[in-house]
């Protein structure tokens, strides 16, 4: 009996021992698994903050770069301009000089959408230092930079950004918006075979395509020459505008930015690009204010402009001028967009 008992007494023991052992091996096993699940999330967390911050690095990296680009291509800024984004348009013709044939720039109000074009005729006469040119001219030997520089020293204006378009990407364009319907005011018939130009619309309104608009805008009749140009420009401009703003215009936006993406140059860089969106996303539905650079045709045919009517026009046009000190407009010949 007592060795009996004595039997399962050590019996016991040996199971208590047993179940011990187990408890320890689980432990063990359980401190294993929690190590390697505390390795692996510090080792996750690790390569998360160290994927962000490489693409914090980069990023900042890039935003740098774009900032140290802007201040180089800037020059002295005038920030009585700051409420505006201003944009230079050219329209380049496909002669072998390659001339801006269309000069306009378009300001936009950051705060109310409201916008401003100011139409500057290709002939007008522009006096630089020991040197003097016709504004059209000017990109064919100096470019968009230059053309920048110009046109923001005549108009006393900042330019922030410019756009190039050609013929052929503007005809597009107007195609893909579905043409424009404008009033022609007279018949046009013009054949300059050297230029291989061929225009013959006929008064009254149209519904042109954008070759025909092309030639709207190109044509120079008798009457009026350049100043005729311009002022179908601006007519042309509004008719843009309003086709713009219609609902139909929604479904075409991803072809249009298609167009603007890989057929047009400009300045502007994706975070010019985000801040010009969401201008854009506030364009006032008011038909743009237009101004033709005031001024007179002298006996070469080029365009003499009156500088007292236009300082006068600009600060219509950009009334915070008033009140900002003179001590800070800037020397006149101070760049905007660096110079080739």
């Amino acid at each position: 009996m007592a060795n009996e008992t004595k039997a399962n007494v050590e019996k016991k023991r040996k199971s208590m021992r047993r179940k011990r052992r187990v408890k320890t091996l689980r432990l063990i096993f359980a401190l294993v698994v929690l190590c390697l699940i505390g390795s692996a999330i510090i080792f996750v967390g690790y390569g998360i903050y160290s994927a962000g911050s490489r693409v914090y690095n980069e990023f900042a990296e890039m935003y740098q770069g774009y900032n140290d680009r802007k201040t180089a291509r800037l020059g002295a800024t005038d920030p009585k301009f700051d409420g505006y984004t201003n944009i230079l348009i050219l329209g380049v013709d496909d002669s072998e000089r390659q001339e801006a044939d269309t000069v306009l720039v378009l300001s936009f109000s950051n705060d109310t959408g409201k916008s401003r074009i100011i139409s500057i005729p290709r002939d007008t006469w522009i006096v630089m230092r020991g040197n003097s040119s016709r504004i059209g001219a000017i990109y064919g030997w100096g470019g968009a930079n230059r053309m920048v520089k110009e046109v923001s020293r005549l108009l006393g204006v900042s330019i922030h950004q410019y756009i190039i378009i050609d013929m052929a990407t503007f005809a597009e364009l107007i195609d893909t918006l579905g043409g424009l319907d404008i009033y022609v005011e007279e018949n046009m018939d013009y054949d300059d075979e050297a230029a291989g130009l061929s225009i013959h619309i006929g008064q009254g309104y149209q519904h042109l395509s954008g070759e025909e608009v092309q030639k709207y805008l190109r044509y120079r009749g008798e009457k009026l020459g350049d100043v005729g140009r311009v002022q179908r420009q601006q007519k042309f401009i509004k008719a843009l505008y309003a086709k713009v703003l219609q609902l139909d215009t929604i479904p075409k936006l991803p072809a249009i930015a298609d167009i603007f993406r890989n057929r047009m140059e400009t300045s502007a860089e994706i975070f010019d690009s985000a801040h010009l969106a969401n201008v854009l996303r506030r364009m006032s539905s008011d038909p743009p204010t237009t101004l033709m650079l005031p001024g007179s045709e002298n006996s070469d045919g080029a365009w003499v402009v009156n500088q007292a009517e236009l300082e006068m026009r600009i600060r219509e046009l950009f009334p915070l001028q008033d009140i900002i000190p003179k001590s800070v407009e800037g020397d006149a010949d101070s760049e905007t967009i660096g110079d080739n």
